[in-house]
């Protein structure tokens, strides 16, 4: 390693608390989809910040209109309305299908608020406080208190126990675990639409059916977490849309701005009229005139792209190729997911592997010990995968 690059993470390592094992580099820009370190080594992007820069970097449209709001208004507070956080919630409406929209900072965030909502809700109808969310096994939503309560993960709660409490956990994929915690203190069953960090695991159409009929015969709300599997990655706007099956409540973030720190939950009119009111929640920054105004032209981009017709079209070359890798290859054991985010799964820990990649030139992620994790800027071409394959199998071979 070059004596710079050493000597600033030797700076960082001194610097930053340590809840992080960053790899050995350091960046500096990006282009298309391609990054950047200090020494000017190129790397092929296959992560993108973990599914953020769904318009790769360097988009000139993305980066002027952010510089034009910048010398508008930065922030006011959400005592005041303001031009870009109107036009998101409109477009954000839109993309969704959802009717009210509540703009946060971050994912957790999202799954805060949506949480509160979906409690708020429970207690206007009997006036009672033991009401109980099931959430599912292995999954991911967050690392505030209220978002580790329902992540699926005991390593990751562990330490911070006790949580916000009345979390049951089912089976993601598997009806009757749900169906059997269920009861009259059920007020919501929250899941991702594709399970991120606990593997690449998209949900069956059946077992999104049937919950979203249980919740409608009981009257409880069905929170879909869209944080990683929204905005365009699975080929559809959102991931839920595949199988038309709508949620009460949802969560976005991460490619909704595209960089810039910003989540949102959304919810259905009936649960924007009997849930949250004003006082019941809040943020300082969440909705100012930045964070919407790159929501507002990161969904107008989308649109004049086309980005989910490309997803779907590049995104079944993508799988074709994993599919291709996988049955040459041994030690893979499957391939899953939809679109632009899969997972390929080895016999092994993929950790070596991804490092081999970095050294080659090609940025990758897991999704657990096992699990390489393929969430790339949603603009990649065909071309981009060759080149990310190529790379790939010389890993996978040595």
């Amino acid at each position: 390693m070059a004596e710079y690059m050493q000597r600033l993470i030797g700076d960082a390592e001194r610097a930053l608390l340590h809840t992080y094992n960053r790899y050995q580099i350091v960046l500096e820009k990006g282009e298309g989809v391609y990054l950047y370190d200090i020494e000017g080594k190129k790397y092929l992007d296959f992560a993108a910040g973990i599914a953020v820069f769904a318009l790769g970097y360097g988009n000139r449209a993305y980066n002027d209109a952010l510089k034009e709001q910048i010398d508008k208004l930065i922030h006011t507070s959400n005592y005041y309305y303001n031009l870009p956080a109107i036009g998101a919630a409109k477009r954000l409406k839109e993309a969704s299908g959802m009717d009210r929209v509540f703009f946060t900072n971050s994912g957790a965030e999202a799954v805060e608020g949506a949480i509160k909502a979906a409690r708020k809700y429970a207690w206007l109808k009997d006036g009672r406080t033991d009401h109980e969310i099931i959430a599912m096994n292995h999954s991911f939503h967050g690392r505030t208190m209220g978002a580790l309560s329902v992540t699926g993960n005991p390593g990751y709660r562990e330490p911070f126990e006790p949580g916000i409490g009345n979390i049951r956990f089912a089976d993601y994929n598997d009806f009757d675990s749900v169906a059997a915690l269920t009861g009259g203190k059920t007020c919501a069953i929250l899941l991702e639409t594709v399970q991120g960090e606990g593997g690449i695991y998209p949900a069956g159409e059946d077992f999104l059916r049937r919950i979203r009929a249980l919740c409608d015969e009981r009257d409880i709300l069905l929170i879909l977490d869209e944080i990683q599997c929204g905005m365009g990655r699975t080929g559809t706007m959102f991931a839920w849309q595949r199988y038309g099956v709508k949620p009460d409540i949802m969560t976005a973030a991460k490619a909704v701005g595209c960089g810039v720190p910003v989540g949102a939950f959304l919810m259905t009119e009936k649960v924007g009229q009997h849930s949250l009111a004003a006082g019941d929640h809040g943020t300082t920054y969440g909705g100012n005139p930045l964070a919407c105004r790159a929501v507002e032209k990161v969904l107008e981009l989308f649109e004049e792209y086309h980005i989910t017709e490309h997803v779907r079209e590049v995104g079944a070359y993508l799988e074709k190729r994993l599919d291709g890798l996988a049955a040459e290859h041994a030690c893979v054991k499957e391939r899953r997911g939809v679109g632009l985010m899969q997972g390929l799964e080895l016999d092994r820990p993929v950790g070596p592997v991804i490092l081999s990649a970095l050294e080659k030139g090609l940025i990758l992620i897991n999704a657990g010990t096992n699990v390489i994790r393929f969430v790339p800027p949603l603009i990649i071409t065909k071309e981009n995968v060759d080149e990310m394959i190529g790379i790939l199998e010389t890993c996978l071979e040595s």
